[in-house]
């Protein structure tokens, strides 16, 4: 089932029109969580390898 190319690019701008791109109002808020729950995520695993190198090294020592 192949198509030519003409008709491809008659159904790629098509499905083009139908998508609707958000707008600043909706994509400024979502980058915003996005960049905070990325904070938040590599502090705790910051303290947690933290916190398991301090155990590690703990453990080593004892031999």
């Amino acid at each position: 089932m192949s198509v030519n190319p003409i008709q491809f690019l008659r159904q790629v701008k098509q499905e083009v029109k139908k998508v609707t791109w958000p707008t600043k109002k909706e994509v400024v808020p979502t980058c915003e969580m996005v960049i905070a729950i990325v904070a938040v995520a590599t502090a705790f695993f910051f303290v947690v390898d933290m916190f398991l190198g301090w155990g590690i090294d703990k453990i080593l020592q004892l031999g």
